[in-house]
């Protein structure tokens, strides 16, 4: 089953930018929720939070200063500055128990390919999926089982055989992984002139 986790929320007010910038400093980060049939909340989260979230897929159990009911939400989105490394704005997606959700899965693939042993380059093509499933049901990750891939083999999406009440929606003829040939080094024109003069 997926892990839950509970995040403290406190409700913000569209402000100026620079009380944005003051509760950044501050640690919190402003974030929107928004969901199918849901009204759009707007929030600060601890930055702690974010950072020190679990690897993997995760419903996060959303408790707002001031509601009564926690929010149950799946992260949709961060965004960070210019550089890339720090985080500035995020997105959660609050989803209904019992509707089913299309959600992004991460692939973990196990095992050392047959392939590889015999000379062949393991190359990942997909590193996650699109799957279809009620939150409950969300996989925090698929793993794939690559060992018994020989040189030239190629595992498709189709390939895959999903958890219990879990359809994949990414088309079944997209490549996931393939051990090709080894690399023949060639002679290069240089010395075949060099050789020549």
């Amino acid at each position: 089953m997926i892990q839950t986790i509970e995040w403290k929320a406190l409700p913000r007010k569209k402000g100026t930018k620079s009380e944005v910038k003051q509760n950044r400093m501050k640690g919190l980060l402003p974030a929107e929720v928004y969901g199918k049939g849901h009204p759009n909340v707007s929030v600060y989260i601890k930055k702690k939070d974010l950072l020190t979230r679990p690897h993997g897929n995760f419903l996060i159990n959303l408790v707002i200063e001031g509601d009564p009911e926690p929010k149950l939400c799946i992260l949709k989105d961060i965004q960070y500055n210019y550089l890339g490394d720090e985080p500035i704005h995020v997105d959660l997606y609050e989803v209904t128990l019992g509707l089913e959700l299309d959600i992004e899965v991460p692939i973990e693939f196990a095992g050392k390919p047959v392939g590889v042993e015999k000379g062949g380059i393991f190359e990942a093509h997909l590193h996650s999926i699109i799957v279809r499933t009620n939150p409950r049901n969300i996989p925090e990750k698929i793993v794939v089982d690559v060992s018994n891939l020989e040189i030239g083999q190629v595992l498709h999406v189709r390939d895959i055989i999903p958890p219990e009440n879990v359809k994949i929606m990414t088309p079944g003829d997209e490549v996931l992984a393939v051990v090709s040939e080894p690399e023949v080094e060639e002679v290069g024109e240089e010395s075949s002139e060099g050789a020549s003069a």
